[in-house]
């Protein structure tokens, strides 16, 4: 009773009210008692089918079965003893067998379901600042509106590190699934979704589209009502729970293991919700658009849409990681004809030259304030400033940095700290102007997939440089040394392969 004893207590956990343990081993109802099962039947004690039993025990039948034994004979009694219109069955068990599925298509009318639960290795992090385990992964068929991907490359972004060490109190849920930049395939759709299939090519989307509540229906916002991206959510939206479950190494007992801005990619196998996935074309490379999930749509994204960085323009960005580089690259694909980089580390110039920045300030090199800086190097001040790195200091100097009467700053760095704003309201009535941008302002499923034909096509300066993004690739079993390039401001973009 190893699965079914689980599967037990994950049932207990969720409070269902009955739950019927079957086995042929008489001694196995004593060890599920512990684990929720209030009633036990042992195929041996009755003359009649296990599901006619069942049936009888239940009214009908059980809402919820699960064949753990890796048995078709047994399959088919689970699949029999839930009640007609609504009953799901669950294969955990491996059936290693030529044999096919002793179960009749007309069956199937009658509303009962059969999916199949996947284990895959996942990169657990099970308490803040702990290195990622690598271990089997119990993931739950989709239900309505959501899809299971398998994941083929996820990326590790600054928010991925911010949340593996706590540093967000109402971030710390764990055991926890990680990642949200990534690329795969759909192995397969739950009720009612329609737009996806198994084997579209697909990248998760933190910032969900729903496509009907009023948002989604605003040209004006790629906020959705429902699947906006949200931190401190760490379960579905259909129904409060997790689709993941995991063995606790130290207990031995299997454990919810929870979600992450609306995708955990650092995953063989994800749910999501149908709102969180955008289609990719078929031939696009997946390693390339994995960075579509975040960082460069983010990054480009408020180049293009949230500032309109015009022909001709002058821009200034804080912070020269992916996202400001990502920046740098919008404005340079808009013909900005004068792009200044700010950050603490001269390597990043070199970097930033090939992304299109003419300009490099780091402000260890200067007496005076950074904006001075670029109020001299331009003339009063540039006509767009970006503040990429999070941090309300560099957020000012990024405002004041801005001229005068038009100058537009846009916020993407994330800022986890309890202190306000560092402007007076008057400062504002010079006709600077501050925003801020959540996924470059792309509606996620109906935009992406323009976006990321835009960025398979072009030449030279009408091309959008990914593969400049990506410093390292290593596979699935290092993201510990992945994590710790990127700690230490070695990584730009570290691509896993699973």
């Amino acid at each position: 009773m190893g699965k079914q004893a689980q599967v037990a207590e994950g049932a207990r956990y969720r409070k269902a009210s009955k739950i019927i343990g079957i086995d042929i081993n008489p001694d196995k109802f004593a060890l599920g008692k512990p684990m929720g099962i209030t009633d036990f039947v042992n195929p041996k004690d009755h003359e009649k089918p296990t599901h006619e039993v069942i049936r009888q025990l239940t009214g009908g039948g059980v809402d919820f079965s699960f064949e753990c034994s890796g048995n078709l004979d047994v399959l088919r009694e689970a699949f029999q003893s839930t009640h007609d219109g609504w009953g799901l069955t669950v294969m955990l068990g491996i059936h290693p067998t030529p044999r096919m599925l002793p179960l009749h298509p007309m069956e199937f009318f009658d509303g009962r379901r059969l999916v199949a639960s996947i284990f895959g290795d996942s990169a657990v992090v099970w308490a803040p600042g702990e290195p990622f385990v690598i271990q089997k992964v119990q993931v739950e068929p989709p239900q309505k509106l959501e899809v299971r991907i398998k994941i083929l490359f996820t990326s590790i972004c600054h928010t991925d590190l911010s949340a593996w060490k706590g540093e967000n109190e109402l971030q710390r849920v764990y055991p926890r699934i990680l990642g949200h930049e990534a690329a795969g395939v759909v192995e397969s759709v739950g009720e009612g979704v329609e737009d996806l299939r198994s084997g579209d090519h697909v990248v998760p989307i933190f910032n969900g589209e729903c496509g009907d509540c009023t948002h989604c229906r605003n040209p004006n916002t790629n906020l959705c009502a429902r699947y906006r991206v949200d931190p401190f959510k760490s379960v579905m939206v259909a129904d409060g729970g997790t689709r993941f479950s995991a063995v606790d190494g130290a207990s031995g007992v299997r454990r919810p293991v929870y979600h992450f801005l609306n995708t955990s990619t650092f995953a063989e196998f994800t749910v999501l919700d149908a709102a969180c996935v955008a289609k990719i074309p078929p031939a696009a490379p997946l390693e390339r658009m994995c960075l579509l999930s975040c960082g460069i749509s983010t990054g480009v994204g408020a180049a293009w849409n949230t500032a309109q960085v015009t022909s001709g323009s002058t821009v200034a960005v804080f912070g020269l990681g992916a996202v400001g580089l990502a920046v740098a690259e919008g404005a340079r694909y808009r013909k900005a004809s004068q792009i200044i980089g700010v950050d603490i580390n001269p390597d990043k110039f070199v970097l930033g030259k090939q992304m299109g920045i003419t300009d490099f300030v780091n402000p260890k090199d200067h007496d005076k304030s950074v904006h001075e800086v670029i109020r001299e190097l331009t003339g009063g001040g540039v006509d767009y400033s970006f503040e990429c790195a999070g941090n309300l200091d560099a957020l000012r100097e990024a405002f004041l940095s801005t001229h005068d009467g038009w100058g537009l700053t846009v916020m993407l760095g994330i800022h986890p700290t309890p202190r306000m704003l560092p402007f007076h309201p008057m400062e504002l009535f010079d006709g600077r102007r501050l925003v801020a941008s959540v996924f470059g302002d792309f509606k996620g499923k109906s935009q992406l997939l323009s976006f990321a034909e835009k960025c398979m096509h072009g030449n030279g300066e009408d091309k959008i440089n990914l593969d400049g993004f990506i410093s390292h690739e290593l596979p699935f079993e290092d993201i510990n040394k992945a994590f710790e390039l990127l700690e230490q401001g070695k990584a730009l973009r570290c691509m896993l392969h699973l």
